[in-house]
């Protein structure tokens, strides 16, 4: 099944897209296998493991499934001083 998911890219992501946000088409049966399709399409640096995933607005897990109509963010580490 096909879902339209928003997605939203942060700090180095975004950097590495070249977008902040994107709509998807995707047949991803789990988050984490979106991220692993855009990760390959973008070049994407960090591994799932090293990021939090959110999903309209609240930390989701990665097997679970991106829903039509979502706002997907993918949130890398964030480093300080």
């Amino acid at each position: 099944m096909m879902a339209r998911v928003t997605v939203l890219y942060f700090a180095s992501l975004r950097d590495a897209a070249g977008v902040a946000e994107d709509t998807v088409e995707t047949a991803a049966t789990s988050l984490r296998a979106l991220y692993d399709g855009l990760r390959e399409r973008h070049g994407f640096a960090l591994p799932a493991e090293r990021l939090r995933v959110a999903v309209d607005g609240a930390f989701a897990r990665w097997d679970d499934a991106p829903a039509d109509g979502s706002e997907v963010a993918f949130i890398p580490p964030v480093s300080g001083g």
